[in-house]
């Protein structure tokens, strides 16, 4: 039989990977915001660092520490202490920060990585000044990718409501998800799941606790005799039809004369 290969790539990591080389081939230094120990990370990692210097930063906090080393205000060792097992093989304190590119794991909160390039373009522009800035800094946001973004920018949305509860639904090992959560943690009660079967009922629900990394249940987490108001959304890569799942579930707890897509166009009018 013959056999047939499928590149399931994400399109959008595959774009991170190829500007992450095209930025090696012309010297510059790749930065990652990302967590090391992610796979989408450490994939990114070692394709950069296969065609050029790479390094690893996890949040705007950290970058502030390498604008620092960039800027001369930090001790070489004190460098290589700092970012172990965050850097290529290889790489120079002295020469490998004349030149950078940010790319990012599509997942983080492309806010942060936003952040991050431009903390690093005003460090070289204090550095070799606004004049030779393009010699010494890459503009990458192209790169971002759209569809977590627009989650993001929805997730930002939902934060203006008078929700009483969220309903996060995503992989329990979803970079993106998790930040969503962590966001709407901020407003209202979230219940982070994967399906609509960790709905066990109108009075109970099994969801992720994404700091002790386990699953809880929790009951009456539907509020009772009032009007009730729930932001539900996902994370990127989840299908809308396990979040549509989740939505029909839900709306079947509660009394309406409404079909679900009337009672989703009330919704977006009352927004």
């Amino acid at each position: 039989l013959d056999t047939v290969k499928y590149d399931t790539t994400c399109p959008f990591v595959e774009k991170v990977w190829n500007r992450a080389a095209s930025l090696g081939d012309e010297d510059y230094t790749v930065v990652i915001h990302g967590k090391a120990n992610h796979e989408e990370t450490r994939a990114t990692f070692s394709h950069s660092a296969s065609n050029g210097k790479s390094l690893i930063v996890r949040n705007l906090e950290e970058t502030k520490f390498l604008a620092e080393a960039i800027l001369g205000k930090v001790a070489e060792m004190e460098f290589y202490e700092f970012f172990t097992g965050r850097h290529s093989d290889g790489f120079d304190f002295k020469s490998d920060l004349i030149k950078v590119g940010v790319v990012n794991q599509t997942t983080m909160l492309a806010s942060e990585t936003e952040a991050i390039a431009d903390y690093l373009k005003e460090t070289m522009m204090k550095k070799y000044g606004a004049e030779k800035l393009n010699l010494h800094f890459a503009d990458t946001r192209d790169t971002l990718c759209y569809a977590t973004n627009d989650n993001q920018k929805a997730t930002a949305g939902l934060l203006k409501t008078d929700s009483d509860l969220s309903i996060v639904v995503g992989g329990y090992n979803s970079s993106n998800t998790t930040h969503i959560v962590e966001l709407l943690e901020e407003k209202f009660p979230v219940y982070f799941i994967a399906s609509e079967n960790e709905i066990i009922s109108e009075n109970e629900i099994e969801h992720f606790d994404i700091r002790e990394k386990k699953n809880l249940r929790t009951k009456n987490f539907l509020p009772t005799g009032k009007e009730v108001n729930i932001a539900l959304t996902s994370g990127a890569s989840c299908p809308d039809s396990v979040v549509d799942r989740v939505m029909l579930k839900l709306l079947s707890y509660f009394e309406t004369d409404k079909t679900p897509e009337e009672a989703l166009e009330a919704a977006f009018k009352k927004e």
